[in-house]
């Protein structure tokens, strides 16, 4: 089943937990059971005959069949848009549960719960609320705990050793410092099997070096000549085992350290924690500043004195540069930690959760959990200004079309027959190419265009963000929208 499309602000809920509330009394009829660990993201109520275009993905669809004709058409629509299970209202249209829904059901591995007549949707909406609510509480008083054991750890006289020990013991994992060689620098808790050691080490040398997470008698391909050279090594990597989940992180300005992390389990809040731990880690172990890192610091602070960023951009060193816009995770020293993850002290942060990172455009920007990035084009210092614009729209695009990363990409001319293709993702959606001619006739404004078409604005907004998605492309981007209204005037 499809992942959803964007994480919601609240951690999910396990389907077990509203089979267990017995004032609900809902009752699963058909798919695989609930204790398989399906969770649910959200709750959606529609009685459409077909509510794929208006899912996200990890919903409990709830329905009294109002417009049910083909049941099993019907359910491979909401498997396709990745619901979690569907919930089937007794009354006022149906007295059971029809047979033809349970066996489609039944057919496409979709949950099937019947709500009795006594139960309101409203009231099942209710519990899952409150179930997140109580969920999200739970993660943040942890994370919170967490982060607090960590902070606490690096002001006693053995820094480094104690933040490990206090990661270790809060993720109830083992936690690693690898050097460059990879050494074991210091270790804290239980020390896992043999091949799940090995295993980090392996995936710690692809955030250090970029190397292939395969065993070390993988053979290597010689590099040919004109090859392209290698892509940097990302600052973060995952990967899961049968005893559970491996994670490595860069520390930034470390000199190759990596902190490696075994644990049993990933829990929602658990990124959060490991990034607080590398932030703390990379200051502990990183060297005196260098010329580079004194000369950004010294552009940082004549920027905050007034001086013109044309002065103060030299400094910085000649790049090229990568600006970085994030949304997302508001949590203390999320910023921080996504600075550290995407290897970058230079971090922007704002009280309304997003986050501006200026990026060596040696380090590349990867997708970060509980964060939406828009990426500039590699820039010179004299460019910033432009790129900083460039992330703004790219994050944009990312939140519309629900995407974890975007890169801003330049608009290319179109000639006719290229008009025709770039639209060709619309061909059997009259309804979404009408829409967006109209939207972008009337300059983009929501209100405007539902009169126009006397549909609703949430209608206009929701088929808007499917054309983005549909067509990969930034609406937001003035070039964007002139070479979309040429295809649309012509073809």
């Amino acid at each position: 089943m499809p992942e959803p499309t964007a994480a919601p602000p609240t951690p999910p809920i396990p389907l077990a937990a509203l089979l267990a509330d017995q004032e609900l009394g809902l009752r699963q009829l058909a798919g695989p059971p609930a204790a398989d660990g399906a969770v649910v993201h959200m709750v959606h109520t529609s009685e459409m005959a077909d509510p794929y275009p208006y899912l996200l993905g990890g919903e409990l669809l709830l329905s009294a069949g109002v417009l049910l004709d083909d049941p099993d058409r019907y359910v491979s629509r909401i498997v396709q848009a990745g619901a979690v299970a569907l919930g089937f209202g007794v009354a006022p249209v149906y007295d059971t549960v029809p047979a033809e829904l349970v066996d489609a059901c039944e057919r496409h591995g979709l949950a099937l719960l019947e709500v009795p007549p006594a139960t309101t949707f409203t009231a099942v909406a209710r519990v899952v609320w409150r179930l997140m609510a109580e969920a999200r509480h739970r993660e943040l008083r942890r994370v919170t705990q967490a982060q607090q054991g960590l902070a606490a750890a690096a002001a006693r006289p053995d820094p480094v050793p104690a933040v490990l020990h206090q990661l270790a013991v809060r993720l109830e994992g083992w936690a690693v410092l690898l050097g460059p060689d990879d050494t074991r620098l210091y270790a804290a808790g239980r020390e896992p099997a043999p091949d799940v050691a090995a295993g980090l080490t392996r995936l710690a040398r692809v955030v250090s070096r970029g190397a292939s997470p395969r065993p070390a008698t993988a053979s290597v391909a010689a590099v040919s000549p004109g090859a392209s050279p290698p892509r940097p090594a990302p600052a973060s990597a995952t990967d899961r085992v049968a005893e559970g989940h491996l994670a490595a992180y860069a520390l930034g300005g470390s000199q190759g350290l990596v902190l490696g992390l075994a644990t049993p389990a990933r829990e929602p809040g658990d990124h959060t924690v490991a990034g607080v731990a590398v932030v703390l880690l990379s200051l502990l172990t990183a060297p005196h500043q260098g010329a580079d890192a004194s000369g950004r610091s010294t552009a940082l602070v004549r920027l905050l004195l007034g001086s013109a960023p044309g002065e103060t951009a030299p400094l910085l060193g000649p790049g090229p540069w990568t600006v970085v816009h994030g949304r997302g995770d508001r949590s203390p020293f999320a910023a921080a930690a996504l600075g550290a993850a995407l290897g970058s002290a230079l971090v922007d942060p704002d009280a309304d959760g997003s986050v501006r990172i200026l990026l060596p455009a040696d380090r590349e920007a990867t997708a970060q959990p509980g964060w939406t990035l828009g990426v500039s084009t590699p820039v010179g210092p004299g460019e910033l200004a432009a790129a900083d614009a460039q992330a703004a729209r790219a994050v944009r695009r990312a939140v519309a079309t629900r995407q974890p990363l975007v890169h801003h990409r330049h608009a290319d001319p179109l000639t006719l027959d290229a008009a025709r293709r770039r639209l060709a993702p619309l061909a059997n959606s009259p309804a979404l190419v009408e829409t967006l001619r109209t939207w972008i006739s009337l300059h983009g404004s929501w209100d405007r265009t539902a009169a126009a078409m006397d549909i609703h604005r949430n209608t206009v907004r929701q088929r808007i963000g499917r054309c983005a998605a549909l067509l990969d492309a930034d609406l937001d981007d003035v070039d964007v929208r002139m070479e979309l209204w040429f295809a649309l005037r012509h073809g």
